[in-house]
């Protein structure tokens, strides 16, 4: 399987410096970059030249400064350029409301915020089953 490119949304320093030692050891995972928030998120894409250096991925924190989930979710499904890369939301409580709303506007899945490096494989297996 080739390795799928990944750009992570993350304000927390703590929680992005969890996702690079997490993410480090797999070969099927690799992490174009960390930006931390919504805006900057819509940056780092648009400084992307050509389509096929985009990210296979988008993993983002719902409650991002700026810009949350949600509302980044709805940006990236309305443009053209990016409605095709799978959106997955994690949030430090992911209720059913969050899901079924995130779900809704686009979102792959919603998922609780791991707590250990086993929870963070867990997470990035499921998401890459989901986004093939």
């Amino acid at each position: 399987m080739a390795s799928k490119k990944v750009l992570l949304a993350e304000d927390d320093l703590d929680d992005q410096i969890l996702f690079r030692d997490f993410l480090q050891h797999r070969t099927d995972i690799t992490l174009m970059s960390i930006v931390e928030n919504g805006v900057e998120l819509f940056e780092t894409l648009e400084e992307i030249p050509s389509p096929e250096e985009l990210p296979d991925n988008i993993i983002h924190y719902q409650n991002m400064p700026k810009r949350n989930g949600r509302q980044t979710i709805e940006l990236l499904k309305e443009s053209n350029r990016y409605a095709q890369i799978p959106v997955v939301v994690y949030s430090t409580y992911a209720d059913q409301k969050l899901i079924d709303n995130c779900c809704k506007i686009g979102a792959c899945t919603v998922v609780s915020k791991p707590i250990s490096k086993e929870g963070y494989d867990k997470m990035i297996d499921g998401f890459l089953q989901i986004i093939g």
